[in-house]
């Protein structure tokens, strides 16, 4: 089945160029010009994934990225003007899986892309219909639904990623190096941030205390590492 993405920038040519070049690689493509046509696209549609520029009239990117982590986790790569590093690190608190820094090649941006639709099919294929439980949450692979208490748990693709690696290796410690390579699947160009700021945001939705851990645990100077209670 085709992918259909949503491509949101305020520039036509970025947005002719990237709806031709996505194309060719079989993408449905449908266009937004600003954050407010963003959104009323992505209420009305179904969509696989969502390329969105930080800098848009009306709504910004982030306003938009708000938007649309109230009601889905689909994935959303952001991009980024040259060296706004303020910018990356707003755009992963708010949610986003990924982020590109423009002027792009666009047969990163394709990598990227494609990376992120091969581990959810990987995923899904390796491990359907396996549960992890943990205490008082349960993981399903399957369909990547996490529960604590019986009640939903609203993860982004990369949250969900990062706490299945964990939960599947209980005890196992992570750098931060290993777990870029190992869940981004390609190099950050050490910038390390990324981990942090997402391992945080995925303790502020699982654990009880988020500054006391019961799930995920920093062993210092190293790395980090999951508990199998």
């Amino acid at each position: 089945m085709q992918k259909r993405l949503l491509v949101v920038d305020d520039e036509p040519a970025i947005i002719k160029g990237l709806k031709f070049s996505l194309e060719q690689d079989g993408y449905i493509i449908e266009e937004a010009y600003d954050g407010q046509e963003a959104v009323e696209k992505f209420q009305s549609q179904d969509f696989d994934l969502v390329i969105l520029d930080v800098m848009l009239p009306g709504l910004d990117g982030f306003q938009v990225l708000q938007r649309i982590r109230e009601k889905s986790t689909v994935p959303v790569i952001m991009l980024t003007a040259k060296g706004e590093d303020m910018d990356k690190i707003l755009g992963l608190e708010y949610g986003a899986d990924d982020y590109i820094t423009k002027p792009f090649n666009i047969l990163e941006l394709k990598a990227r892309i494609k990376a992120i639709f091969r581990r959810a099919n990987n995923v899904e294929d390796r491990n359907k219909d396996q549960t992890i439980k943990v205490g008082k949450m349960t993981i399903n692979i399957a369909n990547r639904s996490v529960l604590i208490d019986g009640k939903d748990v609203n993860l982004t693709a990369k949250e969900f990623d990062l706490l299945q690696l964990f939960a599947t290796n209980p005890g196992k410690v992570y750098s931060r190096e290993q777990l870029l390579e190992t869940v981004w699947k390609y190099d950050y160009l050490g910038d390390l941030r990324t981990v942090d700021v997402h391992i945080r945001r995925l303790r502020e939705k699982i654990e009880p205390n988020p500054s006391q851990p019961e799930y995920i645990f920093t062993k210092w100077g190293v790395g980090y590492y999951f508990v199998d209670k």
